[in-house]
C-alpha cells in the first residue's frame, strides 16, 4: 500500500491516488489543535480569555492547508519523484510558509504548555537561540539536499516521510526567535531579528546555487524520472533553483516588512506613553 509520496518509477498520469500517510499527518495536526483549543483550558484556568482568536484560527488552518498542499496529490508525488522544481516547490511550503503560520495561529499559552512539558523546556531554549535556531535549520537544508541524501531517501516511502518531517522541523526552528510568540524564550529584539532574517538567507543560496550553474542534472532521481511534460531535467533543476531562492527571498520580504511596520508603530505607542503628562500629587 502507498502511504506517503515517493519515487516510483512509473509514467506519471494525472489520475488521482490516495496517500493516508499524508492524510493522518494533517488530520493529527488539526484535531490535535481543535482538541486543544476546545477541551483544554488557558492557565490557571482562565476563562475569561478566548481559547484562540479568530486570526490564530484561521492562520493555523491555512498551514494546515499549505502542510496538506505539499505533501499530497499532486504537488506530494510529482515532488517525490518526477519534478526537482515541484520539490522545491515543497521546500518553499514546509521551510517558510507553513511554519511561520502554524506557530502563529497557537495560542500563546498553547505554546507555553508545549515548552513547560517535562524535559521539552532545555530543548526548546536551546533550539530557540539565534544561533543554534540557524546552525540546525541550515544544516538540516544542506543535508537534506545533498545528492546522496536525495536519491537515496525519496526512492522509499520511510526515507520520503523523513526529508519531509526534517523541513517541516526545520522551519518550525527557524521562524520561533522571528516570531517571539513567547518573549521570555530566546526573544529577539526587531533590529536583530531583521539581521537574523537576513543571515537565514545565505546557506540556502548553497544548494540554489549548483541548480543555477550545473551543466548536468546534479540528481539522479530527476534525471532518469519518467517525463512531465517536455522539461528536461536540466531545465526542471534550474527552475528548482530560482522556486528555491525566489521563493524563499519573498516570503523573508514579506516578514521584513510586516516586522517594519510593527516596529514602526511600537516605536510610536512608547514614544506616545512617553509624552504622557505624569498625573500630579
Amino acid at each position: 500500500m502507498t502511504w506517503w509520496c515517493s519515487a516510483q518509477g512509473l509514467p506519471w498520469t494525472w489520475t488521482w491516488r490516495a496517500y493516508p500517510g499524508v492524510w493522518l499527518v494533517v488530520l493529527a495536526l488539526a484535531g490535535a489543535y481543535l482538541w486543544a483549543i476546545y477541551r483544554m483550558l488557558p492557565p490557571a484556568g482562565r476563562t475569561d480569555a478566548p481559547a484562540a482568536s479568530r486570526p490564530e484560527r484561521t492562520l493555523f488552518a491555512v498551514g494546515v492547508v499549505s502542510v496538506w498542499i505539499a505533501l499530497d496529490w499532486p504537488v506530494g508525488a510529482l515532488g517525490a519523484g518526477y519534478l526537482l522544481s515541484v520539490h522545491q516547490l515543497q521546500y518553499v511550503l514546509l521551510v517558510m510558509v507553513a511554519p511561520p503560520l502554524l506557530l502563529m495561529g497557537m495560542p500563546v499559552w498553547l505554546l507555553s504548555w508545549l515548552t513547560d512539558l517535562r524535559g521539552a523546556k532545555p530543548l526548546a531554549q536551546f533550539v530557540t537561540r539565534p544561533l543554534p535556531a540557524i546552525v540546525i535549520c541550515n544544516a538540516i537544508v544542506v543535508v537534506t539536499h545533498l545528492p546522496a541524501v536525495v536519491d537515496g531517501f525519496m526512492a522509499t516511502q520511510f526515507g520520503s516521510f523523513l526529508l519531509d518531517m526534517s523541513w517541516l522541523t526545520a522551519g518550525l526552528i527557524l521562524w520561533w526567535p522571528v516570531l517571539r510568540r513567547i518573549p521570555e524564550l530566546n526573544g529577539l529584539t526587531y533590529p536583530a531579528r531583521f539581521g537574523y532574517l537576513l543571515a537565514v538567507t545565505l546557506v540556502p543560496g548553497v544548494p540554489a546555487a549548483f541548480m543555477f550553474f550545473s551543466d548536468y542534472p546534479i540528481y539522479a532521481l530527476y534525471e532518469l524520472a519518467p517525463p512531465v511534460g517536455l522539461l528536461p531535467a536540466r531545465d526542471d533543476q534550474f527552475v528548482g533553483g530560482i522556486i528555491m531562492k525566489l521563493g524563499s527571498f519573498m516570503v523573508i520580504l514579506v516578514a521584513l516588512t510586516v516586522l517594519w511596520f510593527r516596529w514602526h508603530a511600537s516605536e510610536r505607542v512608547q514614544k506616545e506613553r512617553i509624552a504622557l503628562p505624569r498625573p500630579v500629587a
